[in-house]
């Protein structure tokens, strides 16, 4: 578990920064215990540990840094499961895992595409990380589900990368990611109805439930190299809610990767 407690380049509002202290002090807290569904008690495994937060300059000398210390794990074998922070970090942590695992799928939940060139000039926008894997090529296939903002710009930028979206209206008609094999995951928080995790930036109506994307996770039939959490906003969170939720899916994407061998 990495935390990466970045949100320089988030629009709207800052405060994802935040997550990572917030996501540990909800697990410490005792309020729940470490076991996942699948009866692995993360408490007792010496191959589940915490390897901090990492120190991260101002600017975009961050990008270099996270993206190095991803590798640094990724050499030794390591599979991280990295707490944000805002959408922006998953670039740098999927340019690190992509020069190890190649032939990526990363499965991807969001209320927002993330596909944008730039957005209000910065093409490393937390809007705009899917945009810089697709068109350095670091991933094999990319797979979007819970979408329901997608515009006209992000729509032709979809089509252009061959992007797979199950966007809400889709998944509501019974459609389902298939295929998926060695997998990165992205989750942001924002995927979920606000009922469920109103502690995020961006409130999007009509989303998931925590229930449908925990199922997803549990029966994903291939490996899982890595994953991140991100989005998560603790100043909008003032009942903990989502807090909680955040500890529960670092659970259970973490049992998925410690519980399929590699193939």
């Amino acid at each position: 578990m990495l935390g990466i407690p970045w949100d320089e380049h988030s629009s709207y509002r800052r405060g994802c920064a935040g997550a990572p202290a917030r996501i540990r002090e909800v697990m410490a807290a005792g309020a729940s215990n470490l076991c996942a569904e699948n009866g692995i008690d993360l408490e007792s495994r010496l191959d589940f540990f915490d390897a901090g937060d990492l120190s991260l300059a101002a600017g975009d000398e961050a990008l270099a840094q996270i993206e190095r210390s991803v590798m640094a794990l990724a050499a030794k074998g390591v599979y991280p499961l990295c707490l944000g922070g805002d959408h922006a970090v998953t670039y740098p942590v999927v340019k690190a895992l992509s020069a190890v695992y190649p032939r990526l799928t990363i499965l991807h939940f969001d209320a927002h595409p993330d596909l944008y060139d730039e957005y209000e000039g910065d093409r490393y926008s937390h809007a705009c990380p899917f945009a810089r894997i697709m068109e350095a090529g670091l991933v094999e296939r990319l797979v979007q589900v819970g979408i329901r903002t997608l515009n006209p710009h992000q729509r032709a930028q979809a089509e252009r990368f061959g992007v797979e979206i199950i966007t809400m209206q889709d998944w509501q008609t019974g459609k389902r990611p298939a295929g998926l094999a060695r997998c990165y995951l992205s989750l942001d928080l924002d995927v979920l109805d606000p009922a469920f995790a109103p502690g995020v930036s961006h409130h999007e109506p009509g989303g998931m439930t925590v229930r449908e994307v925990l199922g997803i996770i549990q029966g994903l039939p291939g490996k899982l190299i890595g994953a991140d959490i991100v989005e998560y906003n603790p100043d909008r969170d003032p009942t903990g809610v989502t807090g909680a939720v955040a500890v529960k899916y670092g659970k259970e994407i973490a049992s998925v990767l410690l519980s399929k061998p590699l193939g």
